[in-house]
């Protein structure tokens, strides 16, 4: 680890480029490639932390746009940052808050980008050194840096602007961090490339952002409208430009097939709401690609929602049961069909890990393409 550096990522084995190891940082470490459940309001979706343990989560992420106006970040550092406040003693990266900010179609100027509250309609500004300034009172483990994230597609003039004022703005928030880190801090910063589906854009972000030197490197601005096919080229750009020894975090991905690619690809780091959202809607996801619950064929099933699945759920309750909860709208249903879903995710991401250490991570990214288109 350089001295200048918060964490440092330790390869233990290699198949191509795909590579698994561990993150170390002051809390302590997590083994990669790794899924980090989304935490948007301090807590992932009807699970707590307790059930994230038993899971065996090592690392969520939190929302610092919905945090920040709900309920304040100020009161959150009142109770030690998002860990103390929701009781997780695990690692937790906080985002910018710029994807949802983007969403909203804000005034972007140079100093920022200002937006109106999904809550009570009122007016924000969030500029770099803001972000910075919220994610500090969160306490994550790892801080994102502001960014521009244009929806594909966009022009090129738009791609452009915004590799430009992202880097501008990465500038900014890691010298906003500088009086922190100089006092002891132990909060990792990462730098994001953005670029689109642009291979030399992406390329080009990419070397802009790693001379600014962070702890580790987001690559944001996929998934976001193209194809898997538009994507992985871009991600190819932007991996072979980024440092080996730096962990790469590949935002807002996590669809089996995609996320098994990029590891092929040495993505270290994923999160997204997919698992937990389509939970919620009955989509459960098992090694055969996914199953619809709602359909009817299942209303009388006494199987698991995957057989041989070693989650909470699957240990105890048929589908059948399951179904008709979903179908009466009982709450229970969304918080068991969860837990499936994000122990699904983490598995994947532990079979993952063993293949890329046996050398037999191509057998399993022929297995999920099989069964996920």
């Amino acid at each position: 680890m350089n001295d200048h550096h918060v964490l440092s990522l330790t390869s233990t084995a290699t198949d191509g480029a795909a590579r698994t190891g561990r993150v170390v940082t002051a809390r302590g470490s997590f083994a990669t490639p790794c899924f980090m459940p989304v935490g948007t309001r301090a807590s992932v979706r009807t699970l707590s932390a307790a059930d994230l343990e038993a899971l065996g989560a090592e690392i969520i992420l939190g929302n610092t746009y919905h945090l920040m106006l709900r309920p304040g970040a100020e009161l959150i550092a009142e109770f030690g940052g998002i860990g103390g406040f929701s009781d997780w003693h695990g690692h937790v990266l906080t985002d910018s808050g710029g994807f949802q900010i983007f969403s909203l179609e804000p005034k972007v100027t140079d100093e920022g980008a200002r937006f109106r509250s999904t809550y009570d309609g009122s007016y924000h500004h969030l500029s770099p050194e803001g972000s910075v300034e919220v994610q500090q009172l969160l306490g994550s483990d790892i801080m994102m840096v502001l960014d521009v994230c244009p929806p594909l597609p966009s022009p090129l003039g738009v791609i452009r602007g915004a590799v430009d004022r992202s880097a501008m703005w990465a500038t900014r928030a890691k010298a906003a961090n500088a009086a922190a880190r100089a006092a002891g801090s132990t909060q990792a910063q990462f730098g994001i490339v953005q670029g689109g589906i642009d291979v030399a854009l992406r390329a080009e972000s990419a070397e802009r952002t790693v001379a600014i030197d962070f702890d580790g490197y987001g690559i944001g601005g996929l998934s976001v409208g193209e194809t898997r096919e538009e994507m992985l080229p871009a991600l190819a750009a932007t991996t072979a430009v980024l440092p080996a020894d730096q962990p790469r975090y590949l935002m807002g991905v996590g669809d089996p097939r995609s996320l098994v690619e990029a590891v092929a690809l040495g993505v270290d780091m994923f999160d997204c709401v997919l698992p937990t959202r389509l939970a919620r809607h009955g989509t459960i996801l098992t090694s055969q690609g996914r199953l619809n619950l709602r359909n009817a064929r299942f209303a009388r099933d006494p199987e698991p929602l995957e057989p041989g699945c070693a989650c909470p759920t699957c240990a105890r309750w048929s589908r059948a049961y399951l179904r008709h909860l979903l179908s009466v709208g009982e709450p229970t249903a969304a918080r068991l069909t969860t837990i499936h879903n994000v122990h699904w995710l983490l598995g994947l991401m532990a079979q993952a890990r063993s293949a890329i250490a046996a050398g037999t991570f191509d057998r399993l990214r022929a297995e999920v393409a099989e069964h996920w288109a």
